[in-house]
């Protein structure tokens, strides 16, 4: 990518972040085309769709999930450690209004930007979970898509649900007990 090229792809995904974080994931792609000092016809050059646009911003929240996971993969109770990934996962789906619901839309195995942003998220996921099922700690038959879309349905009641800080909260230790083996 050319110098200048590169530039306004980085302004284009720092306005983008500040747009969804204070407008949700709705923003207007030509406020952020004007706010990153370009046209909306090199926006749609860079990102051809607003879910590309999304899988770019959400693609740099990744790095801070992997390394999440990672280092609860040795953590001495599998089960805490499957409940802190988790809980990272519904702060990272609720940074953006409307994130939840574009990561629950997402197929899995998609072609999509957001749907490949899921896979490396499930996988690491599913190293917790197994690591808590061996354990003893989370009943069989649980996948882990089902506790994916369970974090980001929880981030969604959390974000229509303002005035209830603790809902996520509760939630979530509703969603555990139902883990229990």
């Amino acid at each position: 990518m050319r110098a200048d090229a590169r530039r306004n792809h980085e302004r284009l995904l720092a306005e983008a972040r500040a747009a969804f974080a204070a407008h949700g994931t709705d923003a207007s792609l030509e406020d952020i085309a004007r706010r990153a000092g370009v046209g909306i016809g090199t926006l749609y050059r860079h990102f051809p769709t607003r879910e590309a646009l999304l899988g770019a911003v959400v693609r740099d929240g990744l790095a801070g999930l992997l390394d999440r996971s990672a280092e609860l993969a040795t953590a001495p109770d599998p089960r805490a450690a499957l409940v802190a990934w988790l809980r990272a996962l519904i702060t990272h789906a609720r940074e953006y209004r409307g994130l939840s619901v574009a990561l629950m839309s997402a197929a899995p195995g998609g072609s999509s930007t957001l749907a490949e942003c899921g896979e490396p998220l499930r996988a690491a996921g599913d190293r917790l979970l197994t690591r808590a099922r061996t354990a003893g700690a989370v009943r069989t038959g649980v996948p882990i898509e089902d506790l994916t879309k369970l974090a980001h349905a929880i981030a969604l009641a959390a974000e229509r649900s303002p005035e209830d800080p603790e809902l996520a909260d509760r939630l979530l230790d509703l969603t555990v007990r139902g883990l229990a083996s």
